[in-house]
């Protein structure tokens, strides 16, 4: 029988099918990925201090989270079909208040490094499993789920990346940086106990008996993670070079190719790919626009605290102009009929942000340091709108899901780099000459997208009245 909790909730359903106790638990889990990816970039040079540790090191706090999710995103929506997504959503919860528990306690960088990529699984599951859980309410009911609805998880995400840089600060000044951690816990329980009380039981699946090894494409995955794995493990310490981990990266990714070649439903699809040029082009676009949005995301609140002496706290606040400048150009830039003109917009800004940055100077007021950086809002939120209509547009109808989640991947990649760059540009710790350097080398990849773009054919002029904005 089921529970008294699940015949409200299918009680609800009927008057209400898309109603606040359905979308709030899913947009609660929704947000748990951004809080966490926004959350430590004020406390990154805190945990440097009590470990002792370089800004490459603490680097792979950021790219071990980013290098999860972008495995784990697509394999957690695919579990999501497989298994339910109510079952995915709740282990989901589970494990991010795991890592909330054992943030608190880490007695090491290396440990931390695990909780990262512990709550890169765990925050993982919970988009996807929205999204398949909107699906299941609309085909049940018949009813297609208003724009409303399905805008509030954008608008969460936007939200709490706005926040995370002042909240993450706020807590770290207030509690120490291991708050940012425990700070799970109560999130994640609050959203399970909505998600039980809510959000009706998975039906009974058929096929939740077949051979998970079979439907995930393990070894895809394994290999992927493999190719990402090693060549981070190069790219993080550019002082001292790890060669050997450059032919391991490019056998994995030979025996990657190989196995995506010879499978039907590869993790990487390489035949859809080499189909869609203009598809593939959207991909290497947003890696590269993210490389330097999150160069300036992490490389910004380290330097204010590094060298301008700036707390947490205040560097947080330094940023959060910038959030809200994000979310009110992404909310714009979802109501554009055309997608040249939020690109050109978004790269022309980070242009002048990037020489903005290359004048300032660790004596110069807080203020002007936030004026400076606030020019990065625009591209942080119009190239999520663009490129997402670009791939809606772009990938093939049946294989809209698996663009999507290579959507996701491609800007967990730009993180990933990012890291390597800051790690390179900063060194032991973040100075003028590091951020100077940091601003030439945006400043030329964002002049090289600006010019890039101007002549991209495969752009289409406005998207079509037919086709649903994100």
């Amino acid at each position: 029988m089921r529970s008294l909790a699940d015949r409200t909730a299918s009680a609800a359903s009927i008057d209400h099918p898309f109603g606040w106790r359905f979308v709030l638990p899913l947009a609660m889990g929704s947000c748990l990925n951004p809080v966490n990816s926004t959350m430590i970039a004020t406390a990154l040079l805190p945990i440097a201090n009590d470990f002792h540790a370089t800004v490459a090191e603490t680097g792979w706090l950021i790219a071990g989270l980013y290098l999860t999710s972008a495995v784990a995103q697509p394999t957690m929506g695919r579990l999501a079909d497989l298994l339910g997504a109510r079952r995915v959503y709740l282990v989901s919860l589970l494990l991010v208040m795991v890592a909330g528990v054992a943030g608190r306690w880490a007695p090491s960088l290396n440990w931390l490094v695990a909780v990262r990529v512990l709550l890169g699984v765990g925050t993982s599951g919970a988009y996807p499993s929205a999204m398949r859980l909107f699906r299941e309410r609309a085909d049940l009911t018949g009813a297609a789920p208003p724009r409303v609805a399905m805008g509030v998880l954008s608008l969460t995400g936007i939200a709490t990346t706005a926040i995370g840089p002042l909240l993450g600060g706020l807590l770290t000044g207030a509690f120490g940086w291991h708050a940012i951690f425990t700070v799970n816990i109560p999130l994640a329980l609050f959203t399970l106990v909505t998600v039980l009380a809510w959000v009706p039981a998975d039906p009974p699946r058929d096929h939740a008996r077949r051979s998970l090894f079979a439907e995930l494409d393990v070894a895809g995955i394994a290999l992927f993670a493999g190719v990402l794995l090693a060549t981070m493990v190069f790219l993080m310490d550019m002082e001292h070079p790890r060669w050997l981990a450059l032919p391991v990266a490019a056998a994995l990714g030979g025996a990657l190719t190989w196995h995506s070649l010879r499978r039907r439903e590869p993790f990487i699809d390489l035949r859809m790919l080499a189909r869609h040029v203009p598809l593939t082009v959207t991909y290497l676009r947003a890696a590269a626009i993210f490389t330097v949005i999150y160069c300036v995301f992490y490389g910004f609140a380290q330097w204010v605290e590094g060298a301008g002496g700036y707390s947490a706290a205040e560097a947080g606040l330094a940023t959060l102009p910038m959030s809200i400048v994000a979310g009110v150009a992404s909310l714009a830039g979802a109501r554009t009929q055309g997608l040249r003109g939020p690109f050109l917009l978004g790269f022309a800004a980070a242009l002048a942000g990037c020489v903005a940055l290359f004048f300032l100077h660790a004596s110069s007021p807080l203020w002007i340091m936030a004026a400076a950086v606030t020019l990065f809002g625009l591209p942080q939120g119009l190239m999520s709108t663009a490129t997402q209509a670009a791939v809606y547009m772009q990938a093939p109808a049946e294989q809209l899901g698996a663009a999507s989640g290579l959507q996701r991947t491609a800007s967990y990649i730009g993180a990933i780099a990012a890291t390597s760059l800051l790690g390179m540009a900063y060194g032991h710790h973040a100075t003028d000459h590091g951020l100077h350097t940091l601003a030439i080398v945006m400043g030329c990849a964002c002049a090289f997208l600006l010019i890039a773009t101007v002549f991209d054919r495969t752009l289409p002029v406005a998207i079509p009245s037919s086709h649903p904005r994100p």
